[in-house]
């Protein structure tokens, strides 16, 4: 079951690089098709779940305002560290 903990891990493990965009891509996809989503956030985690399954298209590539907004929506809030490369 897809719930707001869980699109927050993935959203995570993208900004982290841990997963590459086409694995994010994959795993909304598959989650639209396969996967029940938490009734109690179901509009909200489907919707997003949804748009980041088009990821891949051109017209509908994310931004980063996007990914706070969808993390905003599940309760989480995006903090960014500059760390000087080695």
């Amino acid at each position: 079951m897809i719930t707001r903990d869980t699109l927050a891990s993935q959203l995570r493990d993208y900004l982290q690089r841990r997963i590459t965009r086409a694995a994010l891509v994959d795993w909304a996809e598959h989650a639209m098709m396969d996967e029940e989503f938490d009734n109690q956030d179901f509009e909200t985690i489907r919707e997003i779940t949804g748009r980041l399954g088009l990821a891949d298209v051109r017209e509908f590539g994310l931004t980063w305002e996007d990914f706070e907004g969808y993390l905003s929506r599940l309760g989480y809030r995006a903090k960014v560290d500059v760390v000087q490369a080695s």
